[in-house]
């Protein structure tokens, strides 16, 4: 069973705002060309940046910037794209494509991909390791597929990721006895307003998730952008939205933890050492059995099996535990569903370009498929996809649970397959 698809509306449009300094709005299209020679474009205006570097009023700085047509990034709603449920892949694909820097999608026309890889998402998924991640910390927790706990080094997923689409990142977190605010503020503001460049921020609105800061209003006292929470009441508390649908966020500071800021082009490893490089990472991420105290890669199957056969875990007389039982699974069910068929799209990519490596790249791609299917059937064992009463309460019953178990070890099973292919496709190819 394929996953389904969703739809992504990417725009581009702009315009010369009458007064300047109240309300610029910077747009930047799809195309290269333009995107190097227009700051602003409307069917009436096409002004080059030099024209307004010169421009008398530029000696203000604006109050408000704000970046138009950055696609929306959010959980799948259906449509022809694909699922993106991970927030750091998704919003970098989002920005990528705002730069004029897709690396192709199957299901969408785009303007001259960089290179044609069918996926952008896979691609990053699989960069950052992603696609080949699964955690799981003793007990019952929200964080456990985090992508800040994946790696014994916590940039190194960011890293990797931005070496593959050839740029250069700066990670800022927020720093005790510093004025982290005016800093993170400043740097925002420079990224908008200079180089015409969305910032990637980890919180703004939600859970310390990524999230897509398009721009700045108010001297930096209010953000604009796209986050996977905005719609969610829980997060949205005095949330304002733009007519684009862009978040509107005042006093952000407080829920902000970090920003990743976007640096310049940068030309990226041949295409494939890259490949490699990132086959590589796929093996440690997947055979390190411990990660921050976590169960992780291949070892965390077990892990999560385990946590499903202890029956004093969901008392059903409790339905709050059990939603948060059946959430923290379900987190779980979706990671390997997902990931593991980026996975698969991945591979099937390289096989197409290292005709050496393409046997044991297509078998590790067809372990990685199952893996997906074997996750709908577990979906199917509670009723389906979904976290209603009735799902969750169905996880309860311990002959469902026992049911869920050999299909969990019959993924750890195709997951430790996937790597072996892997390797062997490492010998075959030197």
């Amino acid at each position: 069973m394929s996953l389904k698809r969703t739809e992504m509306v990417v725009a581009w449009a702009g315009k010369l705002a009458t007064d300047y300094v109240k309300d610029p709005v910077f747009t930047r299209g799809t195309s290269n060309l333009l995107r190097h020679n227009l700051l602003c474009c409307s069917p009436r205006y096409a002004i080059r940046d030099d024209t307004l570097s010169n421009h008398p009023r530029l000696s203000i700085e604006p109050t408000r910037v704000v970046l138009e047509g950055v696609p929306r990034v959010h959980f799948y709603e259906g449509g022809k794209r694909c699922p993106e449920d991970f927030t750091f892949p998704s919003s970098l694909r989002a920005c990528l494509e705002y730069m004029g820097e897709s690396y192709g999608c199957e299901h969408l026309m785009e303007p001259q991909p960089i290179w044609q890889l069918c996926c952008t998402y896979a691609y990053i998924m699989s960069a950052c390791g992603y696609a080949f991640s699964l955690s799981w910390r003793q007990g019952w927790h929200m964080d456990n597929n985090s992508i800040l706990f994946m790696s014994a080094d916590p940039d190194e997923p960011f890293r990797r990721a931005f070496q593959a689409v050839g740029h250069g990142h700066e990670i800022i977190r927020k720093q005790e006895g510093y004025n982290s605010e005016a800093y993170f503020r400043r740097r925002i503001i420079e990224s908008i307003r200079d180089k015409r460049c969305p910032v990637l921020g980890f919180g703004v609105v939600g859970p310390p998730e990524c999230c897509i800061i398009t721009g700045y209003d108010e001297d930096g006292d209010a953000l604009t952008g796209w986050t996977f929470f905005q719609g969610f009441p829980k997060f949205n508390a005095g949330v304002e939205f733009e007519p684009s649908g862009y978040f509107r966020k005042k006093d952000w500071f407080k829920d902000t933890h970090s920003l990743i800021i976007i640096g310049q082009k940068q030309e990226p490893p041949p295409r494939g050492e890259l490949y490699r490089g990132i086959l590589k990472w796929a093996l440690e991420v997947a055979r390190t059995p411990v990660v921050h105290g976590r169960s992780s890669g291949v070892a965390a199957y077990q892990t999560w099996a385990e946590h499903l056969l202890r029956d004093e875990d969901f008392p059903v007389e409790d339905k709050d535990v059990l939603r948060e039982r059946h959430m923290v699974h379900d987190n779980s069910v979706g990671m390997v569903a997902e990931a593991r068929w980026y996975a698969s799209i991945f591979l099937s990519q390289i096989a197409r370009h290292e005709p050496g490596m393409a046997e044991e790249l297509l078998a590790a791609a067809s372990c990685y498929a199952a893996e997906h299917d074997l996750m709908w059937r577990i979906w199917g064992l509670v009723g389906g996809i979904g976290r209603e009463e009735p799902k969750f309460m169905k996880l309860a019953e311990p002959s469902v649970r026992r049911q869920i178990v050999p299909v969990i070890l019959q993924a750890q099973n195709r997951d430790a397959e996937a790597a072996d292919h892997i390797e062997r496709a490492f010998s075959r190819s030197s």
